[in-house]
Order: C-alpha cells, then structure tokens, then sequence
C-alpha cells in the first residue's frame, strides 16, 4: 500500500493538468540527453535498475548492485558476496558500474532500444530523502572536513563570492589550518545565485533528485525513503526475490529531520529559506516530504 500510495502521487503530480509545473515535466523520455542518464545502475543478472541518488544511502546501494551483478571482483579473484566487503571508493567508481550512459557509450544509436526494453522489463528502484536534510548531509559531507576535490571545484569559489575573500588557499587542508571555513550560509548562497547554474549544473551531491532520476519519465516500481529505510530495503529484496541472498547492510547516519533543519538553518534569513523551498520543491512535492513551515514562516 506504502509503495502504491508513493508511485500514485508521483503519476498524479507529473499529468499534465497538475498544479505543480517544472520544466522537464513536459519533456518525454527520448529527450533526455544520454548524460543525463548516467545515474541508473543496470544489473542484468537480475534484471534490476537503481537510480541512485547521492547522499541517500547510495554507496550501500551501491555495493548491493556489485554484487548482485558480481562486475567487481575481489583481490583474490571472485566476486564479492557480500555487500560491506566492497571498499567504499570502489562502490563510487563509476567506471566499474554498467550504467545507461554507458550503454550508449557501447553502442551508439542501438543503444535507445536497449535501454527501452530493459525499461519495459526490469524492476526499477530509487531512494530519496527530504531534500533539506539531504543539502545539511552533502555541506557536512564534503565542506564541514578538509575535501580538496570539492574545495577546488567550489569551496575556493564560494570563498570569494561570498565571504569576500579574494585569494583563498590553494588547499582545504591550508584553509583548514589558517582557520579560514566554509558556512553554510554560503553553501545557501551558492545554490540560490542564478550564476551558478548559468555557468555549469549543480553537482549530483546537491542537485534535485528528480532532475537525476526522471521520474515523470521513467515509472519506477519502488520509491525508498530514506526514512523508512530499513523497512524498505527489506521489502524491495523481498520483491526482487532476493532476501534469502543478500542482506542490506546494516546502521547509516542519524536520520533525523526537524531538529537538524531548526538547528542548521538558523543563520539563513527566512527570505532565503523560501527561495532554497521554491528551488527544492518538486522534490518536497513528487516525494511527499512536508513542507517544512516551521521553517518558511517565522
């Protein structure tokens, strides 16, 4: 019923007479560029799809799909039974996993019908999170610690545009050292100005969860929640057949919602809140999250 009630509102909202309206509603499923389909995991031992969506569980999922596919192989050769065997950073390698980017990469223009029979034919899943909480996991993820990847690419630039520093260090780790941290606040910042999507899409860590999994193109079996994780891992092994060989595994981070959003958006001005529900809120509505108004009306 969980399942039916979540597909249901997803169909209802992505019809064309609905009241939400975003642009690639109205796009079909031939008109997303093949890049843009570079977040569904292909497993055709089993015939099962996983959109993943990071920050939402994924690299768990993401060891599940390994070895279900049996595409990785340990060191000593065979492929790995179990999920928390896989070293994290191998889950996240996407060289190693079969996507439908990849597909195309293979296979040129026969790729398409490829990719529409396993559509039509293998069981497709997807995991989301309310997309507020899930913003306060990727800036802890990736600015709250030292991460030179992401500092390059954009911490240095927030630095500049936001904190009014014209030279940041070359390094997070110099940052870091000269006591020089990103804020949330500036993470906000950098979401809500028009610039920065101009000048390239949000990075998969913080982009809407929608816009990496389609879901008024492609109809999914089975909605996960982060919040109800436990019990939907289970269920979906359960339908896919598999409960008796794998295991999800088990823990994660705190899954908290309320208490982390009142805490975290305190120094963000209610003027921005909105903005930041406005951008995010297919997500809040396609995923039925609520609207956090506790929030957006002080």
């Amino acid at each position: 019923m969980r399942q039916e009630h979540r597909r249901r509102i997803i169909r209802e909202l992505c019809s064309a007479n609905s009241s939400l309206n975003f642009t690639e509603k109205s796009i079909t499923y031939d008109q997303i560029p093949n890049k843009d389909l570079n977040h569904l995991i292909v497993d055709d031992h089993h015939g099962v799809i996983y959109c993943f969506v990071p920050k939402v569980a994924c690299t768990n999922w993401k060891r599940v799909m390994f070895v279900l596919s049996q595409n990785l192989k340990a060191p000593d050769g065979a492929p790995y039974l179990d999920p928390l065997d896989i070293p994290p950073e191998l889950s996240h390698n996407t060289t190693l996993h079969l996507t439908f980017n990849k597909l195309w990469r293979h296979f040129g223009r026969y790729s398409r019908p490829l990719m529409d029979h396993k559509l039509k034919n293998y069981t497709k899943f997807l995991f989301v999170r309310d997309p507020f909480v899930r913003l306060i996991s990727a800036f802890r993820n990736k600015f709250a610690f030292p991460n030179d990847e992401f500092y390059r690419q954009f911490g240095s630039v927030m630095l500049q545009r936001y904190a009014n520093i014209s030279k940041p260090p070359n390094s997070s780790h110099e940052a870091f050292a000269a006591g020089i941290r990103l804020s949330f606040t500036h993470f906000i910042k950098y979401l809500l100005d028009p610039q920065t999507e101009e000048e390239k899409p949000f990075n998969e860590h913080w982009q809407q969860m929608y816009r990496l999994c389609h879901p008024c193109q492609i109809e999914y079996d089975f909605i996960g929640k982060l919040e109800t994780l436990d019990e939907d891992a289970e269920h979906l092994l359960k339908i896919l057949g598999l409960d008796n060989y794998i295991h999800f595994p088990p823990g994660g981070e705190k899954r908290t919602a309320l208490d982390w959003e009142q805490e975290w958006f305190a120094n963000i001005s209610v003027a921005d809140r909105r903005k930041l529900y406005r951008l995010y809120e297919t997500d809040f509505r396609l995923f039925e999250y609520d609207k956090p108004k506790a929030l957006l009306d002080e």
